[in-house]
């Protein structure tokens, strides 16, 4: 090359360099990485290793599959998953819910129940994402926005609102777990942590309508920020969820807080795929779409956060509606998960259980060489793999 081009070059890419902000550098610097440059080996290998396998394969999430099923609870190594397919799923879904709004005891139980189950997941090879249905920390009415009882409190815990400390003293808790969660090995497990997700509906209390654009990504920074920065929680990867209302890239970004702060995109979906007897399969892949793209533009990793089809009805639902939305597009999603399946309720399940009218379609779907599940993976904790 040419002196004088090779300067003019140079010239060039540092213009471009001084026109980014100092934000804009560092989410370059993490493309593909977790934005936590401190990191555990384990965290960052999760990280790299669920980027790679969305290559090719996708992993199958179930919420709270490992605590309680369709008319069980706390038994040990059990899940409906497992019951009908042999296998746990890859994907095991936690909440943070009981770690707040409750007497001193009862956190404490939470805790242990939360350790259990992450370290449990870890110890077998699984991965961990965690949900947070925060109750209202400045009112009554719980995590849902309830008319006359909920307070818009997400103005109220960012900086030098009237509930910051006490947000504070709420996300040392999350940090006392989160330094608490060693595995057989010795190293802490690492976590896929999932807060105020659905934040562009109405229904919690972070939603949309209850909060200006700029105070959601405030306390979203803030919350990122004081996990890693202040209380050095560093086996978290973080991950942006809205709901389905959007149709465009730009919808889906009205509140993302940056590539800086943010790990994996997501979605959650029930809409789109049977929720009420209504399907629009084709608008559902399209919003995967947005997700996936964008994940690959900005070097994220991207998900299927939420889904499923209440009850099962259609028992094909799997394979004819879930796995085709899945391939289509050549998307690259890390994991899909649906919702939980209730203790008591004879209706309320994602997943099903030995005898429930989907199993055969829901082997189908296991039996696909896309669908991975705890079974199928390999050490999803160290970086190197030998068949990639």
């Amino acid at each position: 090359m040419k002196p004088v081009r090779f300067v003019l070059i140079c010239v060039s890419l540092l213009s471009c360099l001084l026109l980014l902000s100092p934000a804009s550098l560092l989410a370059q610097t993490r493309r593909n990485k977790p934005i936590d440059s401190k990191a555990t080996k384990e965290t960052a290998a999760l990280y790299h290793n669920l980027r790679k396998l969305s290559r090719k394969h996708i992993l199958f999430g179930h919420q709270h599959a490992t605590e309680y099923g369709h008319g069980w609870s706390g038994d040990s190594n059990r899940s409906d998953v497992k019951s009908v397919s042999g296998s746990h799923p890859a994907v095991i879904g936690v909440d943070f819910s009981g770690l707040s709004g409750r007497p001193t005891e009862a956190v404490e139980k939470a805790k242990e129940s939360l350790r259990k189950q992450i370290v449990d997941t870890y110890d077998r090879g699984g991965v961990t994402t965690v949900a947070w249905h925060f109750s209202n920390p400045a009112s009554k009415g719980g995590f849902y926005w309830v008319d006359s009882l909920s307070a818009p409190a997400v103005a109220l815990l960012v900086p030098g609102g009237s509930h910051h400390e006490q947000y504070k003293q709420i996300l040392r808790t999350i940090g006392e777990l989160a330094h608490s969660v060693k595995g057989n090995d010795g190293k802490l497990a690492p976590m896929i942590f999932r807060p105020y997700h659905e934040l562009d509906g109405g229904w919690f209390w972070w939603g949309k309508p209850h909060c200006k654009k700029e105070d959601f990504v405030s306390l979203w920074r803030f919350t990122v920020s004081y996990l890693r920065d202040s209380l050095q929680v560093h086996n978290f990867l973080y991950a942006f969820s809205p709901d389905c209302l959007y149709k465009t890239e730009a919808d889906y970004l009205d509140r993302y807080p940056g590539d800086e702060w943010v790990d994996m995109v997501g979605v959650d979906n029930y809409a789109d795929f049977g929720r009420n007897g209504r399907y629009n399969v084709n608008a559902g892949i399209q919003k995967l779409k947005i997700v996936s793209d964008y994940a690959r533009k900005a070097g994220k990793l991207a998900a299927f956060t939420e889904t499923g089809l209440e009850s099962i009805p259609d028992t094909t639902w799997w394979t004819n509606t879930l796995l085709k939305a899945l391939k289509a597009e050549k998307m690259r999603l890390a994991y899909v998960l649906v919702w939980r399946n209730d203790v008591r309720s004879p209706t309320h399940y994602y997943a099903p259980y030995p005898g429930q009218a989907s199993v055969p379609d829901f082997l189908r779907f296991y039996q696909d060489p896309y669908t991975w599940f705890e079974t199928d993976l390999p050490n999803m904790y160290r970086r190197k793999w030998l068949f990639f």
